[in-house]
């Protein structure tokens, strides 16, 4: 990556952190809240964001500014081809109420002096050296069985239909959802913005990203950048050269650079530190984090975002799996509040 593509995805990454920091979505009692169904502040931002970079990346593609392929389904060789969504999803979500973070929220979290985020960071890349040197390799070996038929892994070609009628359906779900939980919601927002305008300034850095890195947001591969530059430097430096770029990791730079400005000049009060109930929960949270996002091929922003707005079979599989196993985890420990 030379210095102008460094530069480039450096304000990408910071105005992501910006537009989380300023939609609340870093904090992790808005995260804790919406899995134990307590509060929908997160749920309105996801799904504005969602929404909004759904509609951006279509428009792009039927532009042809950008041209890029649905996410690929994800198998572990224990059942079926999405059996690595289905149970890194599962795992993702476990991650998310143990360590009230996620992949891509924990970069802002840390911008942001938020003190459970560097425990939860630190979790992370200790999963994502596991993930790379021991985790991924097992279960490549077990997953060479491959089908030989794949289905389609877009919505639009597995539901034989055109993309703009399953965007249309999509945003529709997605809007509804929005002023339902807006219309129900009698709290302030625990952000800097409402969490409606917090969700479309995500969206607008997904816009952002598409157009100068011709690359959508995520940040789980940034964990697994930093495993194999690890297990280079164990082996000597004799591993693979793909281990010396580091193309997320910069860009996760960025998104905690965002967040660090933007709380500086916009402070609020101190978010939840879920470090007050368990700092060793918080670091298997982000163990957990790392392995069942990148198990699954993507995490909340890279499915949850990204991947939906490419219509990708997978990335909703990936969602649903990651919801129901955060909520179900949060609820197991925390019941509702």
């Amino acid at each position: 990556m030379d210095a102008k593509n460094a530069l480039t995805t450096i304000f990408c990454g910071s105005a992501f952190g910006a537009a989380l920091t300023a939609a609340g979505m870093h904090r992790p009692e808005v995260i804790l809240s919406q899995l134990t169904l307590s509060n929908f502040h997160m749920l309105e931002s996801f799904l504005t964001a969602a929404a909004g970079s759904t509609a951006v990346v279509t428009l792009l593609q039927h532009l042809k500014i950008i041209n890029m392929s649905p996410r690929s389904y994800s198998s572990i060789g224990l059942f079926g081809i999405m059996d690595g969504n289905i149970v890194g999803g599962l795992v993702l979500g476990a991650g998310m109420a143990l360590a009230g973070s996620c992949p891509g929220t924990v970069f802002a979290q840390v911008g942001a002096g938020i003190e459970s985020g560097l425990y939860t960071l630190s979790g992370l890349v200790v999963g994502g050296i596991l993930w790379t040197g021991i985790l991924k390799p097992y279960l490549s070996k077990s997953s060479s069985r491959k089908s030989e038929t794949t289905p389609p892994t877009s919505l639009d070609k597995r539901l034989g239909i055109s993309d703009l009628g399953v965007v249309a359906a999509i945003e529709l779900v997605f809007v509804s959802t929005v002023v339902i939980a807006v219309a129900a919601k009698a709290d302030t927002s625990r952000g800097i913005v409402h969490p409606v305008t917090g969700g479309l300034m995500i969206a607008g850095s997904q816009l952002l990203s598409a157009t100068l890195r011709k690359a959508l947001l995520g940040t789980s591969t940034a964990f697994e950048e930093v495993g194999k530059c690890f297990w280079s430097v164990a082996k000597g430096g004799k591993s693979s050269g793909d281990a010396l770029s580091f193309p997320t990791v910069v860009f996760v730079a960025g998104v905690t650079l965002g967040a660090r400005i933007i709380s500086s000049l916009y402070p609020v009060a101190p978010g939840m530190s879920t470090m007050d109930a368990d700092p060793l929960r918080v670091v298997g949270g982000g163990i957990l984090l790392a392995i069942g996002s990148r198990m699954a091929g993507g995490c909340t922003s890279g499915h949850g975002i990204s991947g939906t707005s490419l219509l990708s079979v997978s990335s909703y599989v990936t969602v649903a799996a990651m919801f129901a196993g955060a909520i179900g985890t949060a609820l197991a420990l925390y019941g509702f509040n």
